[in-house]
Formats: C-alpha cells, sequence, structure tokens
C-alpha cells in the first residue's frame, strides 16, 4: 500500500508510510475526526498526565489498541516508552511487517523549551 506524505505530497511508501500512519493515529486524539469519530488514539489525553506506571501502563494499551484498529500492516511484539533530553516523549515500536521484524521511534510529545 502506498500513499502521500502528509507534509510535500509526494508518492509515499513501505515502511515510510507506515510510520507516517502510526504516528497520525497515536497523535490524533478519538473524537477529533467529523466523518471518522473513532479513529486515532487516547494518547493525546494521556501523555500529559504524570508518566507513573498506571499512566504508562494506559499508554501502552492505548498504542497497541488503536494500531489493531487503525493499521492492519504491522503486528506489534513491543511497545516501551523513551523520552529524550529535550523533554521529547517517543513510543518505540517492535513489530512484523511485510515478514520482516521493524523497530519504529514514533514521537508522540514535543520537548518542553526551557
Amino acid at each position: 500500500m502506498s500513499g502521500m506524505n502528509s507534509l510535500t505530497g509526494r508518492a509515499l511508501a513501505g515502511l515510510d508510510h507506515i510510520r507516517q500512519s502510526i504516528r497520525d493515529i497515536l497523535t490524533t486524539p478519538i473524537g477529533s475526526r467529523i466523518r471518522r469519530r473513532r479513529y486515532g488514539s487516547d494518547i493525546p489525553e494521556l501523555i500529559d498526565q504524570p508518566l507513573n506506571a498506571p499512566t504508562v501502563l494506559r499508554i501502552y494499551a492505548a498504542t497497541a489498541y488503536a494500531i489493531a484498529a487503525w493499521e492492519p500492516r504491522i503486528s506489534l511484539t513491543s511497545v516501551k516508552l523513551s523520552r529524550d533530553a529535550g523533554g521529547v516523549i517517543y513510543v518505540l515500536l517492535e513489530g512484523v511487517a511485510n515478514g520482516q521484524s521493524l523497530d519504529l521511534s514514533i514521537p508522540v510529545r514535543n520537548g518542553v523549551t526551557p
């Protein structure tokens, strides 16, 4: 399956298209799309809550559920969270797509500028 790059309008295929699709799914709040009210994930609601163990577990579950519902090209084997020195939060995904193992790092929250 191929599609269009959301920034440039150029053709996008393969892993790049999957990465773009997953980022869109995970960063779109459920209920924010007019004709697709169930599209998206709960991550935008959860990501600004304290990142304690229960919240992290809810983020993992929200990630797995949203990807299973909206991106059939990937089968997840692992979900983790990571934060870089600038405060950017990433969802780290491991899975299988088209019979190949893959690792994706999807930013779900921008860092905080001091």
